[in-house]
C-alpha cells in the first residue's frame, strides 16, 4: 500500500530547464560563446552543473579550470533562479489529488539546498510539501538511499510504503538501495542514450496523472 510519494525536483516535479539552460548560455556569452539550443540543453538538465558544464564548455570536475566555471555557473543560476520554471503540464492536478487523498507528497533531489528551498517557496510549494530533502541533507546524494530513507524518517513511513518517481539511472538505484518502488516520469529529461527500460522500474508514466494507477 502506498501512503506517501516523494519526487525528485528536476525533470520530475518542475521544468527547470528552461531557467538551467538560460543561465548556461549566460556564461557562455560571458566567454564568447554563442548560445546553445533548447533542444540540446534539456537532456542535461538532470545532471546539474557538472553535465551543463560539459555540454557547455567540454570540461569535467578533473579540469583544473572546473570549480571557478561552476561557481560562475551557479550564482548565475541563483540570479535567474525562476524566470520561466514552472510545474510540468498535470501535476498542479495530481498534487491537489494527492492532497485530497489526504496522501503526504515530499521532495528529494540532488539540487542543493541553496536552490531547492527558494525554487519551492517561488512556486508556492514549500508550505505544501510534507518534506524537503536536497542533495546537501544527507552526508551523500542519490544514488546512495540515504536521501530516500532520510525522506521516509521524516514522514514516519516505511521505505517500502513510499513511491519514488524519477526521471534519471540514479532515481531507480536509490529508491531500490532503499527498498522503495521507483516510477520513471517519461516526460522527464531523458536522453537519447538512455535506456530506461533496463532500469528496473516498476513503471513508467508519460504524464504526471499517470501516476494515480499506482497508487489505486
Amino acid at each position: 500500500m502506498t501512503r506517501a510519494v516523494l519526487f525528485d525536483l528536476d525533470g520530475t516535479l518542475v521544468d527547470t530547464a528552461p531557467d538551467l539552460g538560460y543561465a548556461l548560455n549566460l556564461q557562455r556569452g560571458v566567454h564568447g560563446l554563442p548560445p546553445l539550443p533548447d533542444e540540446v540543453i534539456r537532456p542535461q538538465a538532470s545532471h546539474g552543473a557538472r553535465g551543463l558544464l560539459m555540454l557547455g564548455f567540454g570540461i569535467n570536475p578533473e579540469d583544473s579550470g572546473f570549480n571557478p566555471m561552476r561557481q560562475e555557473f551557479l550564482q548565475l543560476y541563483a540570479d535567474n533562479l525562476c524566470k520561466h520554471s514552472r510545474l510540468f503540464d498535470g501535476m498542479a492536478e495530481l498534487l491537489a489529488e494527492l492532497e485530497a487523498r489526504k496522501m503526504p507528497w515530499g521532495v528529494v533531489t540532488n539540487k542543493p539546498a541553496r536552490f531547492t528551498e527558494p525554487l519551492l517557496s517561488l512556486l508556492d510549494l514549500a508550505e505544501r510539501t510534507a518534506c524537503i530533502v536536497s542533495g546537501d541533507t544527507c552526508p551523500e546524494p542519490k544514488p546512495h538511499p540515504g536521501p530516500l530513507l532520510h525522506a521516509c524518517s521524516l514522514l514516519n513511513i516505511p521505505a517500502e510504503q513510499c513511491l519514488y518517481v524519477g526521471d534519471a539511472e540514479r532515481d531507480v538505484e536509490a529508491a531500490r538501495n532503499a527498498g522503495m518502488p521507483c516510477v520513471i516520469a517519461h516526460y522527464g529529461y531523458l536522453g537519447e542514450n538512455d535506456d530506461p527500460q533496463s532500469w528496473g522500474a516498476a513503471g513508467f508514466i508519460q504524464q504526471p496523472q499517470e501516476l494515480l494507477k499506482f497508487l489505486s
